[in-house]
């Protein structure tokens, strides 16, 4: 039987420490022409979401054209500041590991559903070194579609091509560490594994209604059991 995991990367995986931030601040005066003053929510929210939403904040209304001038933008000032991102930023207690023992197991296909764009997201795990086990292509991304969900869905049918056959929702994991990652997997109907590495408490991912909640992914019992 074959599986589909599908990580989230930001607070799952890895954290910048603040220099994903700054680096939308910049990307975000470059397109707009005005400094970034106060950003809109993050957590849980796609890429096009949140540079919209956060230049309403400015009193700006944005277009496609200027995200995916914002986008191009924050490729290469993340290429930029590879150092910066590995100096300042960290892979997270145990995801080394996980994604390791999730590659030993036969019939899994591991990739990402992300709010980041797919250049941002190739360029994270590369600098932490947790790209290897990830097939990129079989991702769903920021520039995909504003919604989680449809990102879960997206990552599915590139799956499914790339397997030459259909992927059920049961076979799907999703992995990450917000309400809305929980959300995302009721509504495209798969099972969520919620790891408490963000923002969010464990107490309150459980409360969401996962398939189950974990404290940190030094936990793989339960990323094995959902897995077999």
């Amino acid at each position: 039987m074959m599986k589909l995991v599908l990580w989230d990367i930001d607070h799952t995986l890895i954290a910048t420490r603040g220099v994903g931030r700054e680096l939308f601040g910049e990307c975000f005066e470059h397109v707009t022409g005005q400094p970034m003053k106060e950003q809109a929510l993050v957590d849980g929210m796609t890429e096009p979401v949140i540079f919209r939403e956060t230049a309403r904040l400015h009193g700006i209304d944005t277009d496609r054209a200027q995200f995916e001038a914002f986008a191009a933008c924050s490729a290469r000032r993340h290429q930029a500041r590879v150092h910066d991102l590995r100096e300042r930023g960290h892979a997270l207690p145990g995801a080394a590991a996980a994604l390791a023992a999730v590659a030993g197991m036969d019939g899994v296909t591991q990739s990402v559903v992300t709010g980041n764009i797919r250049p941002v997201a190739e360029i994270k795990l590369a600098v932490f070194g947790l790209d290897s086990h990830i097939q990129f292509g079989c991702g769903g991304y920021g520039e995909d579609h504003d919604d989680r969900a449809e990102l879960v869905r997206t990552a599915m049918t590139r799956t499914a091509q790339a397997w030459g056959g259909p992927v059920r929702p049961a076979d799907v994991l999703l992995i990450g560490d917000t309400p809305a990652d929980i959300a995302a997997g009721h509504t495209a109907g798969v099972p969520v594994l919620a790891v408490a590495t963000g923002r969010t408490h464990l107490t309150d991912l459980q409360k969401a209604g996962p398939t189950h909640a974990i404290a940190s992914l030094q936990d793989l019992t339960a990323v094995r059991a959902l897995l077999t």
